[in-house]
């Protein structure tokens, strides 16, 4: 079947994408795989090329295009050439950092942090998990206190952050904080803490199975002293201002999962008429047909759930259990796809040289970040029992 996702526009800027990364990234990304970190540089030239940043309004230097037609774009063609750490330093500021900055700050912070996002100057990271919370966001434990009275005053910030993606490069974090202790689910906001605060420490570089190029680490905040102007959103309001970005931080999974595992099938699919075994083509037996066929029926079916929560985000209109559903079902099916692709490669699927490997290595955090599977699934069957109880 014939997809109809896309306009001329959208493949026009596929093209520019290839460029792009072909030019920009193909080139460096297993050096940056090896050597545990990615070139700033790569993120400037991203930004001049339109490959990330495209919400960002015009007077602060972006095209304000929205269409996240254009971000899927983005995720198909770094899943076709495997730079999976630089696609997921992408994501965290498109599906994340930048749609809390878009929603949440007024004109003065948009100067702030969004001018030199859209330059590739700076690059941002959101702190949620601590050593003793994940999904529970409730158990968060840092807190902030005002240092004065009114709402000039400053906030004094204490505690830890784990986990963090981007802690080590990332110039700015958005933490989330307990304002107010007594005020449960209405106690916590959302503070910005700059490179170079004073009491702003971060932690080692955590070792990680997968994922080597981007930075995952710990942060340390001892009496930072964080000004007011560096609240965003409302105070108060933090756990409702996560609870509501949450459907494009799933739907971010959701492309990269999708996107992924077609890229790893499509993959195996040609070495599977390349490589010869008993005298003939390892496709040509009926158990690897069999495995073929049943991972492109499953891909082609979940494109149409990606396609329609695309389109159903683009109108406002993606729930958050929508978006629940798609991050489970696609992270999962990524690694059950990227698994079979493994074997069908044999001995060479447990090379790092071959791309299959390391999508392995890579897809296994995909069921465990921005919400484990066995969370998605109670939220969801919280939803189906309000729905259908008496």
């Amino acid at each position: 079947m014939q997809r109809t996702l896309y306009t001329d526009t959208h493949e026009q800027y596929r093209e520019s994408v290839r460029e792009f990364l072909a030019r920009e990234v193909e080139p460096h990304f297993l050096r940056w795989e090896d050597e545990h970190e990615i070139d700033r540089t790569v993120f400037r030239a991203a930004a001049e090329q339109g490959v990330y940043g495209l919400p960002i309004p015009e007077e602060y230097g972006g095209s304000g295009e929205t269409d996240y037609r254009f971000r899927l774009v983005v995720c198909e063609e770094v899943a076709r050439v495997g730079a999976t750490s630089f696609g997921m330093t992408l994501g965290l500021q498109d599906d994340l950092v930048l749609s809390y900055l878009l929603d949440l700050t007024d004109d003065e912070q948009k100067k702030r942090w969004l001018a030199p996002m859209a330059r590739g100057e700076k690059l941002g990271a959101l702190a949620m998990t601590e050593p003793g919370t994940g999904s529970d966001l409730q158990g968060i434990r840092t807190v902030a206190r005002r240092d004065g009275d009114g709402p000039d005053a400053d906030w004094i910030l204490n505690g830890q952050k784990t986990f963090i993606s981007s802690a080590l490069s990332a110039d700015f974090v958005i933490v989330a904080v307990r304002t107010d202790p007594e005020a449960g689910s209405r106690g916590f906001s959302l503070l910005v803490v700059e490179d170079g605060m004073e009491g702003f420490e971060r932690g080692r570089k955590l070792a990680k199975v997968g994922l080597h190029g981007q930075d995952t680490g710990e942060l340390f905040f001892t009496d930072v002293r964080v000004p007011a102007a560096n609240l965003i959103g409302v105070e108060g309001h933090g756990m409702m201002h996560l609870m509501s970005h949450l459907p494009q931080e799933r739907l971010g999974l959701v492309a990269t999962g999708y996107t992924a595992a077609r890229a790893v099938y499509e993959h195996t699919a040609r070495y599977c008429f390349e490589r010869k075994a008993f005298g003939q083509d390892i496709g040509d037996f009926q158990n690897t047909r069999f495995v073929l066929a049943e991972m492109e029926t499953e891909l082609d079916v979940a494109e149409a759930f990606v396609d329609k929560s695309v389109l159903a985000f683009n109108a406002g209109e993606l729930s958050p259990t929508d978006a629940a559903k798609g991050k489970w079902f696609l992270t999962e099916l990524q690694k059950r796809v990227v698994d079979r692709c493994v074997q069908l490669h044999g001995g060479y699927g447990y090379m790092l040289e071959y791309p299959v490997a390391r999508a392995f290595v890579d897809s296994r955090i995909q069921t465990i970040y921005g919400g484990t599977t066995e969370i998605m699934k109670e939220l969801i069957g919280r939803d189906i029992a309000k729905r259908n109880r008496p």
